[in-house]
């Protein structure tokens, strides 16, 4: 239906424009304003690019569009998902006689078409805000809602979409805007996660930042609110490796330990299946991101004690500080914590945990705080005996110096930490990756494009992603499951 527009057609054409300016402008709905955007000139570039599209049905105008492969540089702010060699249409203008008959589905099928002519595996587009018969169409096509843009000459956002226009189109990693647990569900918790990693926190104290999460009702999500889960059940294994389709094995936070927190143990897999209703146990691991000279961690029980030793102690309360083993920490140590080792951030420490998707903890004892009412936190002292490991040896890891470190390689994640200063590779994810910037800031480079990134952003990386690298001068971490 679409063919390359001629001189012959230009007149015509503004027109048409004209038409649909008044048109929006009537509906309160100023998209375009003639003469300022679209206007004669604009148009004519189109054409003498060969880029400008009509449809005509005998002599009769029906529609104009222009395609091709060039973008606004608000662009470069959004959070695509799809595609390495994105194609465009501009300024799809229907007669009004024309609209509502089904003929915007057509053209968009012939644009995709052509762009795939060109090469493109994707197609991004914009729409303003007010512009819902647009938005209506385009959801209706299948494209993903990527994010906002903001445009001089407009007071209100475009809403930006795409899609896919081949099988194999690349995935490009999303930043994923997190959940937060604070007030009485982290009494020990701060403001760090504001005021180091600008994190939107609605309260303090807050104490952790789901960064990338599918545990339900603090799943992360994408900047037009998607959840995680949904991503991965919409783009399955191309997303999410041998993972679609199964529960999402990781949960990446950010935690502020204003102060200690409670000593705790996880259960593993097959504990948590049988008691807790077929949840996940929890192996995980801290990278510590910050530390006041002579922090300390809570890392396993005292050589020698026996459970009997400690059950007493536990219901004794304080007296069971006097059995575990202290640990100090330093910025870039990583401490592994298998199911069973028990644990506890101490406080001012700031830090990265990469973990099995689980909320399972078991409380051992809480300090003796209690809270403005006086009351105390529940403590789950036998079902902590009963997963707890009393033969736990292991000590930090110090920071590698290093490019890039493999620093964990365990049976649910990998952990690797790359230091950049300049360019550095990014390891390749099978399934997915969770990355996430700790220092300074760094520029994700892929084919045909790049994303600067800021201190204290996460990103998934899907299982089809391009080749990726890292440039500028900073620290980030990627895991990774197994």
């Amino acid at each position: 239906m679409l063919m390359k527009a001629t001189a012959a057609d230009f007149s015509a054409v503004c027109v048409l424009y004209r038409t649909i300016c008044d048109q929006m402008a009537a509906d309160d709905s100023p998209q375009w304003v003639w003469g300022v955007y679209p206007s004669d000139d604009i148009l004519q570039e189109s054409l003498a690019a060969g880029t400008l599209y009509v449809a005509r049905e005998g002599e009769t105008l029906l529609a104009a569009v222009t395609v091709d492969t060039c973008f606004e540089p608000e662009y470069e702010g959004v959070n695509w998902l799809f595609g390495t060699r994105p194609g465009a249409f501009h300024r799809l203008a229907i007669a009004p006689d024309q609209q509502g008959r089904g003929l915007g589905r057509k053209l968009l099928n012939d644009v995709m078409a052509l762009l795939r002519d060109l090469g493109c595996d994707a197609l991004r587009i914009d729409t303003y805000a007010t512009n819902l018969h647009a938005q209506r169409l385009y959801e209706s096509c299948g494209m993903r809602k990527a994010g906002e843009v903001i445009f001089a000459h407009r007071p209100l956002p475009f809403y930006c979409y795409e899609l896919p226009l081949t099988d194999a189109c690349p995935l490009l990693p999303l930043t994923m805007h997190p959940a937060f647990r604070g007030g009485k569900l982290t009494p020990w918790g701060g403001e760090k996660l504001r005021t180091v990693y600008a994190k939107p926190i609605a309260e303090v104290p807050t104490g952790e930042s789901l960064e990338i999460s599918c545990i339900p009702g603090l799943e992360s999500t994408d900047d037009a609110g998607v959840k995680l889960p949904d991503l991965v059940e919409r783009y399955g294994a191309r997303f999410a490796g041998k993972y679609a389709g199964k529960p999402f094995p990781l949960l990446l936070k950010f935690i502020d330990a204003a102060e200690s927190l409670s000593v705790q143990v996880h259960p593993d897999d097959a504990y948590a299946g049988r008691v807790e209703n077929g949840k996940l146990g929890k192996t995980e691991a801290w990278l510590i991101l910050d530390a006041p000279k002579g922090s300390q961690l809570v890392y396993g029980i005292k050589a020698g004690t026996t459970l009997s030793e400690l059950r007493a102690a536990c219901e004794a309360g304080a007296a069971v500080e006097a059995y575990l083993r202290y640990v100090d920490v330093k910025p870039g140590d990583v401490c592994f914590i298998p199911a069973g080792c028990v644990h506890a951030i101490g406080a001012g420490i700031m830090l990265y945990e990469i973990q099995q998707s689980s909320d399972v903890t078991y409380r051992f004892y809480d300090w003796d705080r209690v809270d403005k009412q006086g009351n105390r936190r529940e403590l789950h002292i036998d079902k902590a005996l009963d997963v707890t490991d009393l033969d736990f040896v292991l000590g930090p890891i110090p920071a590698p110096d290093a490019p890039i470190a493999r620093v964990l390689d365990e049976a649910y994640f990998t952990l690797d930490l790359m230091k950049v200063d300049g360019t550095q590779g990014v390891p390749a994810p099978e399934d997915f990756g969770l990355l996430s910037v700790l220092e300074g800031e760094l520029t994700l480079c892929y084919p045909g494009g790049q994303r600067r990134l800021c201190k204290g952003e996460s990103l998934y990386i899907p299982a089809a992603s391009p080749a990726l690298t890292l440039s500028g001068h900073g620290r980030a971490a990627l895991s990774m499951p197994k």
